[in-house]
C-alpha cells in the first residue's frame, strides 16, 4: 500500500486479574466500540454463535473513544472484553489502561476503511479538495490578513467558487468517534497543510520556540495557547502540537451537525435532505449505494481499489483490542478473535470483504493470525 499505517498487531494473555467467581457472572463475550467496526463485528459474532459451542458475543456501538474509555476502566466481568476502534489506541488511553490494571492489552489490525463524504443520489456528486473540507468545516480559518478568524463560510461557493451556492450542512459523528478523529486528522489536517503559514507552523521543532511564537503571532494565536500546551505536556510543544489545535477543531455554529454514533441514521437523514452531506465509513456507503454517493476528494472517489492502494486520501486502519486478563476466564474470547482473523472472514474473498472491509495483504493477514495464535503482548513506550 502507498500509505503506511503504524501499529503492530498483537494479542496479550494475562495471568490472574479476573477470578473464576467474577467470570461466572458472564458467559458470553462483551464487545464495545467503533460504529464503523460494529457491522463487521456483528457479522462475525452471529457466525461465531452459530458455528461454535460458545454464545454469540454481545456487540455494542459506543464509538472508538467511548469504547476505549469503558475498556480501560479496569478488569472484571462488569467491564468489556473487547473494544473495536477505527483508529489506533492513543498513548494516553494505553496509559489509562495501565493505571487501572488493564496491563495486558490486545491489538488486532483488522483491515482498512475509507471515510466517505456522501450525499443523496438525488443530488449532484460533489468534488472537493482537502483544502475545501478544511475551509468549510474547521472552527477557525485564516482570514484575508492571514490571522485566524471564526469560520465565516456559509455556503460551499464561499469556500470555492467552483462549488454550488448551497448551504454548508454536514452530518457527522461526535468527538467520541474514531471516525471523527480520523476525519479531523486526514481531511481537516490534510487541508490545513495546504495553507503556507499553517504548514510552516506544523513543520517547526520544539526547540524553535521563537519561530513558533512568531508564527503564532502572525496567525493571531494568543500566547496563552503555547503556555497551556507546554504545561499540559510537561515540555515545550512542537509546532505540530499547535497546528493540531487549529486544524483539528470542528466548527460549532451549526454547519457541522453531530448526528450520534449511528451511521445508518446519517444515511436516513441524507435521504430526507438532499442538500446535506454526511460523514461515515466506506462500508456504510457500500451498503447504501442505491441511496447515497461518495464525493470525490482530491480527484479520487472512495472505492475498494482507491482505499486499498491509498489513493483515496481519507482512509484509515481498523482495529479491535482484547483485554488479556479476561482470556481463558470469560469463555470464547480468543476463539472469537481467531474467527474474526480467519481467512474465511478477513481474507481477500472473506465474508467481511463482501461487507465492505478493505482487506490486509496476504502477508499481513498471515502475521496477524500467527500473533493471535501466539497471544503476543502490545507495548507502547
Amino acid at each position: 500500500m502507498k500509505k503506511h499505517f503504524v501499529g503492530a498487531v498483537a494479542i496479550a494473555a494475562a495471568v490472574g486479574g479476573l477470578t473464576t467467581a467474577q467470570a461466572a457472572t458472564r458467559d458470553s463475550v462483551s464487545v464495545v466500540g467503533s460504529s464503523t467496526v460494529y457491522p463487521f463485528a456483528t457479522v462475525v459474532a452471529e457466525r461465531f454463535g452459530r458455528s461454535s459451542s460458545f454464545k454469540a458475543p454481545k456487540i455494542e456501538s459506543t464509538g472508538s473513544g467511548g469504547g476505549l474509555k469503558l475498556f480501560c476502566k479496569g478488569v472484571g466481568a462488569n467491564t468489556p472484553d473487547i473494544t473495536n476502534a477505527s483508529r489506533r489506541i492513543k498513548k494516553s488511553e494505553y496509559d489509562s489502561c495501565q493505571v487501572n490494571g488493564v496491563t495486558a492489552i490486545v491489538e488486532v489490525l483488522v483491515g482498512f476503511d475509507g471515510i466517505a463524504i456522501a450525499n443523496s443520489r438525488k443530488s449532484p456528486q460533489f468534488k472537493f479538495s482537502l483544502q475545501d473540507l478544511y475551509l468549510a468545516l474547521a472552527k477557525d480559518i485564516p482570514g484575508a490578513d492571514g490571522r485566524l478568524v471564526p469560520n465565516p463560510n456559509k455556503t460551499w461557493k464561499d469556500v470555492n467558487a467552483s462549488l454550488p451556492a448551497q448551504k454548508i450542512e454536514v452530518l457527522g459523528p461526535p468527538p467520541t468517534s474514531g471516525t471523527r478523529d480520523a476525519f479531523a486528522e486526514l481531511a481537516l489536517g490534510g487541508g490545513a497543510k495546504t495553507l503556507a503559514d499553517l504548514k510552516a507552523l506544523r513543520d517547526l521543532d520544539a526547540d524553535q520556540v521563537d519561530d513558533i511564537k512568531a508564527m503564532m503571532a502572525k496567525l493571531g494565536m494568543p500566547v496563552g495557547v503555547y503556555d497551556a500546551l507546554s504545561e499540559k505536556k510537561g515540555k515545550a510543544p512542537k509546532g505540530k502540537d499547535l497546528f493540531k489545535t487549529i486544524a483539528y477543531a470542528v466548527r460549532e455554529d451549526g454547519a457541522y451537525i453531530e448526528a450520534g454514533e449511528n451511521d445508518n441514521l446519517i444515511v436516513q437523514k441524507l435521504e430526507a435532505n438532499p442538500n446535506a452531506l454526511g460523514i461515515f465509513g466506506f462500508s456504510f456507503l457500500e451498503e447504501n449505494g442505491d441511496k447515497v454517493q461518495g464525493s470525490e476528494v482530491n480527484g479520487v472517489a472512495p472505492s475498494f481499489d482507491s482505499i486499498s492502494t491509498g489513493d483515496y486520501p481519507v482512509s484509515r486502519p481498523l482495529y479491535f483490542y482484547v483485554k488479556g486478563a479476561h482470556v481463558g476466564k470469560i469463555p470464547g474470547i480468543q476463539e472469537y478473535a481467531m474467527e474474526f482473523t480467519s481467512n474465511k472472514a478477513m481474507g481477500e474473498d472473506g465474508y467481511l470483504t463482501d461487507r465492505g472491509l478493505i482487506p490486509l495483504s496476504d502477508d499481513e493477514l498471515k502475521q496477524v493470525q500467527v500473533d493471535v495464535k501466539e497471544l503476543k503482548s502490545l507495548e507502547m513506550n
